[in-house]
């Protein structure tokens, strides 16, 4: 049997005989063993935690010295381009912006 996932990956899902096979094992290991549904619920999401604000994903076209000078400075650098933008924001007007064409 098959599962799709949300993104739209699927995934081959275990016959019956090979799930039986798999608790067989599991319940033969005396280092293992399923966890409870309380277990479950008490586990930690894995992965980053949605943020209070998030950030709209576009498709922008920059100049390649631009784009090499925010990556050289490693790790992040995609915030900091949207912080130096967001500190030109404050700074200037939005005629300001229009001028530069």
């Amino acid at each position: 049997m098959q599962a799709k996932s949300r993104s739209g990956r699927v995934f081959e899902l275990p016959s019956d005989e090979e799930e039986a096979d798999i608790n067989a094992g599991i319940a033969s290991d005396p280092d293992t063993r399923e966890l409870t549904d309380q277990e479950f619920e008490e586990l930690r999401p894995v992965g980053r935690p949605k943020a209070a604000v998030t950030k709209e994903r576009i498709t922008i076209r920059l100049s390649p010295e631009v784009v090499a000078e925010f990556r050289a400075t490693g790790s992040g650098w995609q915030t900091r381009m949207d912080k130096a933008l967001q500190e030109y924001l404050n700074t200037h007007t939005r005629a300001d912006i229009e001028r530069l064409g």
